[in-house]
């Protein structure tokens, strides 16, 4: 469930009366289910997200009721995995939980987003990926010029549905650091959305479908356009995290969105450790 969803739900007991607790992850060390930040709604006969799940959540979960019980209060507790419930995570977490009374689901912060995606093509691996994006907390923009294309149904609220023509134009409305993936319904539309993309060169993850006979002619028109080869390197082509093998949309949407998390991870430690660079500089200057 996205966090969104939770908040959603939160907000609709609240609003009803209904009896419930949340257990909120205060602090997280080491290996840990889940991380800091991470809520769970729990009621007498209900729960909503989860914290991990295993012993920890069971335990979490009698807290929390036992607290509906008492009616009042707020439960505090530190956890080391390995001492306390016998689990071989290692690490060790702080659990805070209040009555949801006492609570404003509207106050939550917002999750940090894994990254920010134009997604181009509606067509069945675009639905595919949007499926799995759902419950993901990123940005998304899907672009198609084809209206029909698009599901008739509401999307989550952090995908975004843009219909717009030439969607190639949409390309320079991306903040820089913005993951891309194109896979439209025309080789040619390809094309023009891929050198938009690849003018501006600091996109933070560039993905096509298409196959190794693909790339090659892409990448051969695309010399002949002037593209250097250093930054045609940079364009995943084919899409797909290795070892994930299968033509069916829904098995390349699992591989690309698998990359797409991949990539966002190695940059969030390239981030860590060039900040971790300068404080050491700092700690030396």
């Amino acid at each position: 469930m996205t966090e969104h969803a939770l908040r959603v739900a939160a907000l609709a007991w609240r609003a009803a009366g209904r009896a419930a607790a949340v257990v909120l992850v205060a602090r997280a060390k080491g290996s840990v289910p889940r991380e800091a930040g991470t809520r769970m709604l729990v009621a007498a006969d209900a729960v909503v997200g989860t914290i991990g799940g295993g012993h920890l959540e069971l335990h979490a979960i009698d807290d929390a009721r036992g607290l509906l019980r008492r009616g009042q209060g707020t439960v505090e507790r530190h956890i080391a995995l390995g001492p306390t419930l016998g689990q071989c995570c290692g690490g060790a977490l702080d659990l805070r939980t209040t009555l949801l009374a006492d609570d404003d689901p509207a106050a939550w912060p917002a999750v940090a987003p894994r990254f920010t995606l134009q997604l181009y093509g509606a067509g069945h691996v675009g639905r595919a990926i949007v499926e799995l994006l759902a419950g993901v907390p990123c940005r998304v923009q899907w672009i198609d010029e084809r209206e029909s294309e698009f599901p008739a149904g509401p999307l989550p609220p952090h995908i975004e549905r843009v219909c717009v023509e030439p969607v190639e134009a949409e390309v320079e409305t991306a903040a820089a650091g913005t993951y891309f993936l194109v896979l439209t319904h025309s080789h040619e539309l390809d094309l023009r959305i891929v050198q938009a993309v690849l003018k501006r060169a600091d996109f933070g993850f560039f993905g096509l479908i298409g196959s190794k006979s693909k790339r090659a002619r892409f990448e051969a028109r695309l010399r002949e356009r002037g593209f250097d080869q250093a930054l045609l390197d940079r364009m995943v082509c084919p899409i797909g995290l290795p070892g994930i093998d299968g033509k069916e949309p829904e098995v390349i949407a699992i591989a690309a969105v698998a990359q797409l998390l991949s990539a966002a991870a190695l940059s969030g430690a390239h981030q860590i450790a060039a900040t971790a660079g300068l404080r050491s500089a700092g700690a030396r200057a």
